[in-house]
C-alpha cells in the first residue's frame, strides 16, 4: 500500500527509549536486594560471552540523575525501564524492601521532574531465586499469587506517578529459553514443561492486569511480545503453509491469549494430539479473559522466513547461536512437520546475524491491528552493534542512524495505515549488558566507557544518533 501523502505522527506520541533492571542497574547485593536467578546464571562458566554478568553493570542504579538528564537534554518524551523484583521483595514476597522501592520512587520523580512519561516494566526476566528454589519458580501455580503481590504493592505505590505499565516482557523469549531451548535461566529442555510454565505466566498476566483495573482506572497497561512476523520461503503452497504454522504457533499462541484469553484451535488440537498441551484447571478460562490489555506492546527486530518441515526431521542441537558478533552464523532451527527457519536472502543482517527488515515492523503492526483491534506501543526496537570511540569522545554510528531512520518511516506508513500507535521506544538510551552478549554489542545512544574485561570510568557519552534521534523528537518525526 502506497500513499501519496503521510499521516503525522500523533501529537503527543511517545517517543521513548528503554533499558532493563538487570542489563543497567548494578548494585546486585546492595541496599538489601535478593538474588534473582540472571545473578546466579551468569556466573555460570561457559553461560556468557567471555563470563559477563550485571553485577555492576552500567551503575544506572547509581547514576539514575545524571542518565535522566542526559534524557532530558535528548528531549526524551518517555523512558520505559523494569522493576527488580527481588530488589523490591528480596525473597520474592513477605517483607517488603523500602530502599528497594524508595530506588524506583526516586527514578520515577527524577522522569517526571523532567517532564519524561515513566513506562513501568513489571517483569523483565529477573526472578527472585528464592520463589526459583522454593516452588520452581514458573512451573507452580504459587507464582500468580506471588506475582499479583508484588504487582500489587507497585500499582499502590506509583498509581498516581506512572500512567503506562507492562506486564510480562518477552514471555514467549523467557519461557522459550528458559524451559524449551535451555540457553537462559532455569535451563531446561523440556517442550511439555514449557507449555505449563507458559500456561501459568498467562494466568499471573492476567490477574496482575485484573488487579490493576481495581486499583488504577485511568492508567494503561498491557504486554511486551517479541513479535517476527513470519514469511514464507517460497510461494511453494507447502511453505506458505509453514509460514502460517510459525504464525501460530511463535505468535497467535501468545497474543490470542492476550487478546481473547483464548488459545488458537490449531495448535491447541495439535499439542493435545503430542500430549503437550498445559494444564487447564477450573476457572483459568475466566481468568484469561478478565486480563484484555489496553494495549499491545512490540519488541521488534527481525521476522523470520520458514519453509515446510518433514516428519522426522532432526534439528542439530550442536549449532551454537552467534554470541560473539562473528557474522555469518545463521542457525536453522524449527519443529518437525511444522516448519523451518530459513536464512532470508533477500535481507542483509547485523554482526550478530539478526535479519534487517524495517518493512516487517509495518508487517506486524498491521498484523496485530487487523486481528486484535488493539492500540500499539513498540517497547523495543534498535540496533545492536560494535561502536567504536575516537578522538573526542565521538561515536559516529551512521549505521544506528540509518536502521532507525528506517524504521520510523515504517512506523509512519502504518499511522498512515491506520495503526494505532502509541509511541516508540527504542532499545536502548544508553548502552548496557546485552544478556549473554556481554558488553561489546553496543545498542544505547550513549556510550558508556566500559567493555567485558575492565568496567573503567562508566563516563557516559553521547553519540553521533544522539543528536540525530534529539531533532526527531523536537520534530515529533519530520525530521529524519
Amino acid at each position: 500500500m502506497d500513499h501519496p501523502n503521510l499521516d503525522e505522527f500523533p501529537r503527543n506520541f511517545l517517543w521513548g527509549s528503554a533499558s532493563a533492571a538487570y542489563q543497567v542497574e548494578g548494585a546486585f547485593n546492595e541496599d538489601g536486594k535478593g538474588p534473582s536467578i540472571w545473578d546466579n546464571f551468569t556466573k555460570i562458566p561457559g553461560k556468557t560471552y567471555q563470563g559477563t554478568n550485571g553485577d555492576v553493570a552500567v551503575d544506572h542504579y547509581h547514576r539514575y540523575k545524571e542518565d535522566v538528564a542526559l534524557m532530558a537534554e535528548m528531549g526524551l518524551k518517555a523512558y520505559r525501564f523494569s522493576v527488580s523484583w527481588s530488589r523490591i521483595f528480596p525473597m520474592g514476597k513477605g517483607k517488603l524492601s523500602e530502599a528497594g522501592i524508595q530506588f524506583y520512587e526516586n527514578l520515577i520523580d527524577e522522569l517526571l521532574h523532567h517532564g519524561i512519561e515513566p513506562i513501568v516494566t513489571l517483569y523483565h526476566w529477573d526472578l527472585p531465586q528464592a520463589l526459583q528454589d522454593e516452588y520452581g519458580g514458573w512451573e507452580s501455580r504459587q507464582i500468580i499469587n506471588d506475582f499479583n503481590d508484588y504487582c500489587v504493592t507497585l500499582f499502590e505505590r506509583f498509581k498516581n506517578k506512572v500512567n503506562y505499565w507492562v506486564t510480562l516482557n518477552e514471555q514467549n523469549v523467557f519461557i522459550g529459553l528458559g524451559y524449551e531451548q535451555a540457553a537462559h535461566p532455569p535451563g531446561v529442555s523440556d517442550r511439555k514443561r514449557m507449555y505449563n510454565a507458559n500456561h501459568i505466566a498467562n494466568l499471573a498476566n492476567a490477574k496482575a492486569i485484573q488487579s490493576f483495573r481495581r486499583i488504577i482506572t485511568d492508567g494503561k497497561i498491557g504486554p511486551s511480545f517479541a513479535y517476527g512476523p513470519a514469511y514464507p520461503f517460497s510461494s511453494e503452497p507447502n511453505n506458505i503453509l509453514a509460514a502460517e504454522n510459525a504464525e501460530e504457533f511463535q505468535s497467535y499462541w501468545w497474543m490470542d491469549v492476550y487478546s481473547w484469553g483464548v488459545y488458537p484451535k490449531v495448535a491447541w488440537k495439535y499439542l493435545e494430539k503430542h500430549g503437550l498441551a498445559p494444564i487447564i484447571e477450573d476457572g483459568d478460562d475466566e481468568l484469561l479473559k478478565a486480563g484484555k490489555p489496553d494495549f499491545i506492546g512490540v519488541n521488534y527486530y527481525q521476522t523470520a522466513t520458514f519453509t515446510a518441515s518433514p516428519l522426522g526431521e532432526q534439528f542439530s542441537a550442536s549449532n551454537k547461536e552467534n554470541h560473539d558478533g562473528k557474522k555469518g552464523n545463521f542457525v536453522e532451527s524449527g519443529n518437525a512437520g511444522l516448519f523451518k527457519r530459513k536464512r532470508n536472502a533477500a535481507l542483509e543482517t547485523t554482526n550478530w546475524d539478526w535479519e534487517i527488515d524495517p518493512v516487517g515492523l509495518r508487517i506486524g503492526l498491521r498484523r496485530i491491528t487487523s486481528r486484535y483491534g488493539l492500540p500499539i506501543l513498540v517497547t523495543e526496537n534498535g540496533l545492536g552493534e560494535f561502536d567504536k570511540l575516537e578522538e573526542n569522545d565521538a561515536v559516529n554510528d551512521d549505521y544506528r542512524i540509518a536502521f532507525i531512520r528506517k524504521h520510523i518511516e515504517q512506523l509512519q506508513a502504518a499511522v498512515t495505515d491506520g495503526v494505532d500507535l502509541l509511541g516508540y521506544c527504542t532499545w536502548s538510551f544508553t548502552d548496557l549488558l546485552s544478556w549473554l552478549n556481554g558488553y561489546q554489542k553496543r545498542y544505547g545512544f550513549v556510550y558508556v566507557n566500559r567493555d567485558e574485561l575492565a568496567e573503567k570510568d562508566m563516563r557516559r557519552m553521547k553519540k553521533k544518533s544522539f543528536h540525530w534521534y534529539k531533532k526527531v523528537i523536537a520534530t515529533n518525526g519530520k525530521e529524519l
